[in-house]
């Protein structure tokens, strides 16, 4: 049988329900290192957990996936917000084509919401009162910046580390 759980940061390793934490796998069927790579295998595992990388959050005894951790979890404000849901809420504009959501350094915050967005002309304004309905204010972007298209890689996935300057 396989295990999973949440682990939230360093000071505080277990996820407590409602707060986001990086879902972590353990069990005969989990592979046990990367071959020939002891350092991708140290950073990949903890006490013998598999770190997926996946984010969850645990909403009324139900796994909720926000995203991948790393760029897709913004910590402002003293908050961790998911980059998932934030796209997910811009993506219901009709305008918006793709969106890329991501956390950019910033003094008074730690990090601020930052949305990259593919769509036929309209306004960054209009589309943070879009959200405004859906998100907390702690989770609306404070900045979006409208571009003809998103950075990707040779297989086409959106590489947000290239977005996520100031």
């Amino acid at each position: 049988p396989k295990e999973a759980r949440r682990r939230g940061d360093d000071e505080d390793p277990e996820a407590p329900d409602g707060e986001p934490g990086e879902i972590q796998v353990r069990g005969p069927g989990i592979f046990r290192e990367y071959f020939g790579l002891p350092e991708a295998t140290a950073a990949s595992f903890t006490e013998g957990w598999f770190r997926t990388g996946d984010v969850a959050v645990v909403d009324d005894g139900y796994y909720r996936i926000l995203g991948r951790t790393s760029v897709d979890i913004i910590k402002t404000g003293g908050f961790k917000v998911g980059a998932g849901e934030v796209e997910t809420a811009l993506l219901g504009h009709p305008a918006v084509r793709e969106v890329a959501v991501v956390g950019v350094a910033d003094p008074d915050l730690g990090q601020r919401i930052v949305a990259y967005v593919v769509a036929d002309s309209v306004e960054p304004g209009a589309l943070i009162e879009h959200v405004a309905a859906q998100l907390s204010v702690h989770k609306r972007p404070r900045e979006v910046r409208v571009v003809a298209e998103l950075p990707r890689n040779a297989m086409g996935k959106v590489q947000k580390h290239l977005l996520a300057t100031p």
